[in-house]
């Protein structure tokens, strides 16, 4: 048997791009895009990313060119996500929070052949040309404009507008076989929440497999109505970029992930599905009376990008959403493990079970392993904490240009996460912490994670940061920085007292500071390198957590510290 052959019938290379071929056949008449008072079904968009493709290959955009995108979540995102690899080039998605300096640095990189501008980001968009030209010496990329599909705005940076590309081009393009299925599909840039930004590169089978991966393993059905409140320049939306045409299903976009534009499109579109970073729960639950809608059927929200706490899901379920939680990371082409729920858990209490959905779960089915190593694998006992490491083909193929950093991550056939876990006896892992950013006071171990999961026990907690800071006798101990609810006039002293009630006594912090906000990267990852430059700044004794000197002080007189400017 090992002499059959390979065939053109059963040696196809894999990619999501067959997604779309697969939706546009049938799925032809189905809704697959909402925007606003736009629409398009599947026939349509099929359509429209041959045309772009076609478009793309007439700019002379060839095999690995690197074709980067300024966008939010509209529908030539979405479209890009398909038509740039149609043409056979690489689709970088930038994160829209970055300064013009930062964008500049990722065009540099990247040596992006053409350059898409959504018109709300065209004056960040200059400044990073300007930069790129003048300081990097590097030549300005072909300009693509994205106008509003809705309410066109008629801003031009150059000649070249999305839609004109869209409409130049032929619909019958024939998009060229996939040679391999290792070849690059797209280029994303991390977060840069331990270190400098790092290019990661997907192939096009990774994409394939780790797309049906989240598929099953947040058991979606056919015909998803999904809401794009994850930003599709996070490892290209998790997947679900391409995911949503797998199920036939339709994409509802939106401009700004408020609890105005959630709560709406809910209602409007009887939306099924969504994806959120823990902050975005924070903005539902936050939502003033008069942005909410009573949602009718349990919306199915699958959370990831930073641990969320137990009392977090516990609150958002209350109001109507049924939440799965996910781990990932940019080098693992997203979520790389889910917390599959067992039905024996639905006898449990409400807070047991937010606990037990707090935990990062299981691998995901195109993971060929997951483990905890300490130097070696530690045992399953849910206490003994090491490095999560991963492997399967829906990894990274790498760092693109940067064989340090890679040599760094991948080690003896593993993907090394650089955070911190923990693997309970029912195989289920739980993450504790960023390797920096365990506390190590007096010899013990600290997990910021569970330190913060106490704190936003309290119903007055927005939300909370905690990391190190010097303790003359302890050499660290816990500093929380805590957001509050605007009608809360809490002391420091009571969330000290909380704490004493839900943690071990050395894991309290000796320092709460209130703050207004915390200071995030663009993915909305917490900084917490600049909250441990600020925690250096306090003084702790033995017998007090005062500091010294005030920094500033609220009408209640307790300290308040704005942080987003660090």
């Amino acid at each position: 048997m090992d002499n059959l052959p390979k065939c053109g019938a059963n040696y196809v290379p894999l990619t999501p791009l067959t997604f779309l071929t697969r939706a546009s056949n049938s799925y032809a008449n189905r809704t697959s895009i909402i925007y606003a008072n736009v629409g398009f079904n599947w026939r349509e968009t099929h359509e429209r990313c041959c045309r772009l493709a076609s478009s793309l290959r007439s700019l002379n955009i060839v095999k690995n060119d690197v074709v980067s995108v300024l966008a939010p979540n509209v529908p030539a995102m979405l479209e890009m996500h398909f038509a740039v690899p149609m043409a056979g080039a690489v689709l970088n998605a930038i994160n829209t929070r970055l300064d013009a300096r930062n964008v500049a640095l990722i065009l540099k990189h990247s040596e992006a052949k053409i350059f898409f501008i959504d018109y709300e980001y065209i004056d960040k968009a200059k400044k990073a040309i300007e930069i790129l030209m003048s300081d990097f010496q590097m030549p300005m990329p072909l300009v693509v404009v994205i106008d509003d599909l809705d309410s066109p705005t008629g801003i031009r940076l150059g000649e070249l507008e999305y839609e004109q590309l869209v409409f130049q081009g032929n619909p019958e393009y024939v998009v060229e076989n996939i040679d391999d299925e290792w070849d690059p599909i797209t280029l994303s840039y991390t977060s840069g929440t331990t270190s400098e930004p790092k290019g990661v590169v997907y192939s096009h089978r990774g994409a394939f497999l780790s797309t049906l991966s989240l598929i099953l393993g947040w058991e979606m059905g056919t015909e998803p109505v999904y809401l794009w409140s994850l930003p599709m320049f996070h490892c290209n939306g998790w997947t679900f970029t391409w995911g949503i045409a797998a199920r036939g299903g339709t994409n509802v976009c939106i401009r700004n992930t408020t609890a105005q534009e959630i709560y709406s499109n809910i209602a409007l579109h009887k939306v099924t599905h969504m994806c959120a970073a823990p902050i975005v729960l924070s903005i539902i639950l936050e939502a003033k009376p008069h942005e909410q809608r009573q949602i009718m059927t349990p919306v199915q929200v699958l959370v990831g990008g930073a641990p969320p706490s137990a009392p977090l899901l516990e609150k958002t379920e209350r109001v109507g959403f049924h939440v799965v939680h996910a781990y990932g990371l940019t080098e693992a082409t997203g979520p790389a493990l889910v917390c599959e729920w067992r039905a024996k858990w639905n006898k449990l209490p409400r807070e047991e079970q937010a606990r037990l959905k707090a935990r990062q779960g299981l691998g995901i089915l195109t993971l060929a392993d997951v483990d905890v190593k300490n130097m070696e694998s530690v045992p399953r006992d849910g206490k003994t904490a090491g490095e999560i490491c991963l492997r399967g083909s829906s990894i990274m193929k790498g760092y693109l240009k940067n064989e340090k950093a890679n040599s760094e991550v991948f080690k003896n056939g593993w993907l090394f996460t650089g955070d911190m876990g923990v693997i309970h006896p029912d195989g289920y892992l739980e993450i504790k912490d960023r390797c920096k950013d365990v506390i190590i006071s007096g010899g013990e171990n600290i997990s910021s994670v569970e330190v913060e999961s106490a704190i936003m026990k309290h119903p007055y907690v927005v939300e909370a940061s905690v990391v190190a800071m010097p303790h003359p006798r302890w050499g660290e101990s816990p500093c929380a920085f805590v957001i509050l609810r605007k009608d809360s006039n809490l002391k420091e002293s009571d969330i000290i007292a909380h704490c004493k009630k839900k943690l071990a006594g050395f894991m309290v912090p000796k320092k709460v500071q209130f703050v207004e906000e915390l200071p995030k990267t663009g993915s909305g990852k917490v900084q917490k390198n600049h909250l441990r430059a600020v925690a250096k700044t306090f003084v702790v004794s033995d017998q007090t957590s005062k500091r010294e000197k005030p920094i500033a002080h609220n009408q209640n007189h307790e300290q308040i510290l704005v942080l987003s400017r660090l």
